[in-house]
């Protein structure tokens, strides 16, 4: 049976992977622990690892039992077919998830017009804009240099700059 990838109302997450455990049906909402701060307290909180994501476990043909869940919206599609995800990588999120600090783990998707910090390789502590993106390659323009450049974010440690 493979993953299915479900696009969920926005901060639905866990409400939608509640809703459909009460159905039995086998779902994954990765989360992760983080500290929030209030005026009167701090305290730790679980938020999803991916925004409006969760992960179904189910056959082809029962794809539509998700839809009268509240809070699901669609089915993730690649290519014109819903999204699969293997087995391996549902596997190596839940080990990353038990294995490392929850802090140093974000889930970051860029886009055009997102203003960045490079926090390695040559261009390491110089402010950027996002002008495209592709996969995992951004392209950005680096308005003190006057210059355009490609950074792998896989390789290079780059920061949203809020």
């Amino acid at each position: 049976m493979p993953w299915f990838v479900i696009y969920t109302k926005s901060k639905s997450e866990k409400i939608v992977a509640n809703g459909l455990r009460k159905k039995n049906i086998e779902v994954y909402c990765p989360l992760r622990k983080v500290q929030r701060k209030w005026s009167d307290r701090i305290k730790i909180v679980e938020e999803p690892l991916f925004r409006s994501y969760c992960f179904v476990h189910l056959e082809e043909k029962e794809r539509a039992l998700v839809f009268d869940t509240p809070g699901v919206v669609r089915y993730l599609f690649w290519d014109k077919k819903p999204a699969i995800v293997r087995q391996q990588e549902i596997d190596v999120i839940k080990n990353l998830l038990n294995d490392f600090d929850h802090a140093t783990i974000e889930a970051l998707t860029f886009a055009p017009d997102d203003k960045i910090i490079i926090e390695s390789g040559a261009f390491s502590s110089q402010e950027a804009q996002v002008t495209a993106t592709q996969g995992k390659q951004i392209i950005v323009k680096i308005e003190s240099l006057g210059m355009f450049i490609s950074i792998d974010t896989t390789k290079n440690k780059v920061k949203k700059i809020v």
